[in-house]
């Protein structure tokens, strides 16, 4: 039975009076009040950071040249801020400052491999106290939690590292992956997490040299393959973004995509990034889209503000606009305020010791609005009305400009004490090393502990080299081995005590087996910075490979000292120990790379060779049982000698007949 006119007129009213009395739930109201239907009403959090992007290469942004519709679209649907800067110019110090909310001054996350301290709370723990899903999705190694990023995975309920071990992969899936595979494994994640709010990481890594776009990005931008790998990121956003469309999850989700930093591109003479402090590795793409329900009248969709804001900014801002309480130490400011229309120019502190990799003063910077300060061997100073590309160097001591900016900048060194007691960078295994150079970056090398600045190098004048060591360390990368040795002896001609060249040159030539001048070259290297643990490692190799087993051994333990966990080191110099007729090292050092990798057949094997020689026939013949399972030859033979020892001759027979038949079907020696 339908209702009366004038029942349902009653029944209205009565809807009515409960919708005064109980207002909507929208979906950011009273967030963080931890009610369960609350909860399911907060947004979907996506933060997308772009690597290596600059501004003023993103089409928004004025530039025609590059098609980038997925970005172009999400300005439109959100807040695009014209003037938005990162503190630091390298991809792991700057994400640190973009999960946080720090400088870098105050998270102490200066290099690769330094650990975050877990008493800075990065956003996926605050917004998991809050009911949110989190996880992470990464794009290059350089972010890996277990090795370059420690720490970094704070709070995620699941960050997706690279597989490990990565062995026999190439580049692709080794220490880079292509930004569609990014975006495939985030979607099949929320796929699998569909319930509740969700906070995704995206990490897009494609415009990081070396410059590699895939087809058709590759044949488009062919002249520009920087542009095309912005392009093909751009492509894998515009993917996620249809995927969010088509899920209706769009709308109600507050997306933020961000570039970590830029990047040179011959601009002062700097190719990437990492060594100057100049705006075209600080300015990046900085794009809100916020939910629909937050969205008022002065938040007009298509908005930009053109106020100097931060990337630290954008934790407290995500914070701000859905409800959940502040953290306790931050350096960021909420942009929320700016949204309404208040303009409000931030002060930028930024700073770089990657520097330091080559011996050269670390940098620091303070830019305002209208004028930047960088402090170096020779500071400079930017009038940035009259000179955006900082051509123009005004720098003179009484400046009242300099003496302003220089007050800021002891401002902030007193507001950030952990400034003080920066820590050293972390030994790094080779292997993690090598993976950096495959990135195109030079890895950790030691302590960073250094003379005065002052007395240090300045970048502007070695800028030069460092493109020349980026070259080379590209040509290896990709074969052409004789270009790099003689790109690395152009650059050694005009400075012979470049450590980092030495270092490249010498696991070049160790790489081609040109032992001698491998050795050579490691070992100046060496002599130059001897806290360097791969150096030591590759200096053991090329001794090993010229037959110099005595100084061989001082190399690789010099290595171990310095970073003991090497497993590939502590098995080269257990050999060393056994072609030296030293049984007992030998032994202490396969018995240490088993305390590292348990199974792992060399050593269980070197292990029973040590033992055969010191006559230890039972010891000998449990190792060697454990590592039978291989079915190498020379196990059998070996356990043949062992059985012998023990006076178990059947089993010794049969082990050196098995031999035998594993040897017959091997066929001769290549």
């Amino acid at each position: 039975m339908l209702p009366t006119q004038s029942s349902a007129w009653s029944l209205l009213k009565v809807l009515l009076s409960l919708v005064c009395i109980f207002p909507p739930c929208w979906p950011l109201a009273g967030f963080g009040q931890g009610s369960p239907s609350r909860r399911n009403h907060s947004p979907d959090i996506f933060l997308i950071t772009i690597d290596t992007l600059r501004a003023d290469h993103v089409g928004c942004y004025g530039n025609a040249a590059i098609k980038t519709p997925a970005l172009d679209a999400l300005a439109r649907d959100g807040i695009r801020f014209t003037n938005a800067f990162t503190p630091s110019p390298l991809t792991n110090t700057s994400h640190t400052s973009i999960l946080t909310g720090l400088y870098p001054s105050s998270h102490g996350v200066s290099d690769f491999a330094v650990p975050l301290s877990p008493e800075h709370v990065t956003w996926a723990t605050t917004l998991r106290k809050q009911g949110y899903t989190t996880a992470a999705f990464i794009g290059a190694v350089i972010l890996d939690s277990k090795t370059l990023a420690p720490g970094l995975d704070q709070g995620f309920d699941f960050y997706d590292n690279f597989p490990d071990p990565a062995a026999g992969k190439s580049h692709w899936g080794k220490v880079e992956r292509r930004g569609m595979e990014v975006i495939t494994h985030a979607e099949k994640w929320l796929d699998q997490h569909s319930a509740g709010p969700r906070f995704a990481w995206i990490h897009l890594y494609d415009p990081h040299d070396p410059y590699e776009p895939p087809p058709p990005y590759s044949q488009l931008y062919a002249r520009n393959p920087y542009d095309g790998e912005i392009a093909y990121a751009d492509h894998a956003l515009g993917t996620f973004i249809s995927y969010l469309r088509r899920h209706r999850r769009y709308d109600n989700a507050l997306v933020i995509v961000v570039g970590d930093h830029g990047e040179g591109l011959g601009e002062h003479k700097e190719e990437t990034h990492g060594i100057f402090l100049y705006d075209s590795t600080l300015h990046v793409p900085l794009i809100f889209k916020l939910p629909f329900t937050k969205v008022s009248a002065a938040q007009a969709a298509g908005g930009v503000i053109s106020s100097e804001v931060r990337t630290i900014d954008i934790l407290p801002t995500v914070l701000d606009l859905v409800e959940a309480p502040a953290a306790a130490k931050v350096d960021g400011q909420s942009l929320k305020t700016l949204f309404d229309g208040r303009s409000e120019d931030r002060p930028l502190f930024a700073e770089t010791d990657y520097p330091l990799h080559f011996g050269w003063a670390p940098l620091r910077a303070v830019r305002t609005r209208n004028s930047k300060l960088i402090e170096a061997p020779r500071p400079e100073l930017y009038d940035l009305r009259k000179d955006p590309q900082e051509m123009h160097n005004l720098y003179e001591p009484w400046n009242v400009s300099v003496q302003n900016l220089r007050d800021l900048m002891r401002q902030h060194r007193s507001a950030s004490p952990s400034a003080a007691k920066r820590r050293d960078i972390a030994p790094v295994d080779p292997s993690t090393i090598a993976e950096l150079r495959a990135l195109g970056y030079l890895g950790p090398v030691g302590s960073t502990a250094t003379p005065e600045p002052s007395l240090l190098p300045d970048p502007k004048d070695k800028i030069e080299l460092q493109n020349l060591l980026h070259e080379a360390m590209l040509e290896n990368e990709h074969g052409q081995t004789d270009k790099a040795r003689a790109t690395l002896k152009k650059l050694l001609a005009a400075d012979p005590k470049d450590e980092a060249a030495l270092a490249q040159l010498g696991e070049l030539e160790l790489k081609a087996r040109n032992f001698r001048p491998a050795a050579i070259s490691l070992g100046r290297a060496l002599q130059l910075k001897p806290k360097d643990s791969a150096v030591a490692y590759h200096l053991g190799q090329a001794l090993v490979g010229k037959g110099d087993l005595p100084k061989a051994r001082e190399a690789l333990e010099t290595s171990l000292r310095l970073v003991p966990g090497q497993l590939p080191a502590r098995l080269l110099l257990g050999e060393v120990c056994l072609k030296m007729a030293d049984a007992n090292a030998a032994a202490d050092q396969f018995e240490a790379a088993l305390l590292i990798a348990p199974e792992n057949s060399v050593a269980q094997i070197g292990l029973g060779r040590a033992l055969l020689l010191q006559k230890k026939f039972h010891e000998a013949a449990t190792q060697l049982e454990a590592a039978s399972r291989h079915a190498s030859p020379e196990v059998f033979e070996l356990l043949s000698q062992a059985y012998a020892g023990m006076g178990k001759k059947d089993l010794a027979t049969q082990s050196a007949d098995r031999a035998a038949r594993l040897r017959k079907k091997e066929g001769p020696p290549k």
